[in-house]
């Protein structure tokens, strides 16, 4: 036969309930802060230099723990601080973004196609093909070519370069407002024969 023992309550010893307030508080602060810093963090987004895949107004989460173990991939949404190009221009705040080029690969956008390693990239998610004509480039070592799904209303690498490695807070893994959007982000698949996922 299995029991329950009940805590005795009411013992000479007991603290203050302030401080053990005053604790409780302190230590959910500490856990709160420790889980924003080194596992994941909620994010609003701004802009609509993700549309159609995040709208304006989103709240996302982003995990910070993935990137210790494995490299940005082609097609992940990444959150990260201001290159500094970016921050002589006056940005602090942290953008979002998708990963495009990966360290060596030679990118060039032409014909409304962004092409990677002369090879056109499948994009199913863009709201509209660029407009634009950029590259190539050689994506420098342990940096990163971020481009916006919006790619005619983004300020992304085409305009201020790479991203460093070690800019990336970490990558967007699932929306958690509006509740009719609620879920995670689907992963890309690329057919082109050049480019790795």
């Amino acid at each position: 036969m299995s029991t329950v023992h009940q805590q005795k309550t009411g013992s000479s010893h007991s603290e203050n309930p302030w401080i053990e307030g005053i604790k409780t508080v302190g230590l959910s602060l500490i856990l709160a802060l420790g889980i924003r810093t080194f596992v994941a963090e909620a994010r609003y987004v701004p802009s609509g230099s993700m549309e159609p895949t995040i709208q304006p107004d989103d709240r996302l989460i982003i995990d910070k723990v993935s990137y210790d173990f494995s490299s940005p991939r082609r097609g992940d949404i990444v959150v990260f601080n201001p290159t500094k190009t970016l921050e002589q221009e006056n940005y602090h705040d942290a953008f979002i973004k998708r990963v495009i080029g990966l360290p060596g690969e030679k990118i060039e956008v032409k014909n409304g196609q962004v092409y990677v390693n002369e090879s056109p990239l499948n994009e199913k998610y863009i709201e509209a093909k660029p407009d634009y004509q950029w590259g190539p480039v050689i994506v420098p070592a342990n940096s990163y070519l971020v481009l916006g799904d919006n790619r005619n209303n983004s300020f992304d690498s085409h305009y201020w370069g790479f991203v460093p490695r070690q800019n990336i807070i970490g990558k967007a893994a699932f929306r958690f407002f509006p509740f009719s959007s609620i879920g995670e982000f689907n992963k890309p698949i690329y057919t082109a024969k050049s480019t790795k996922n």
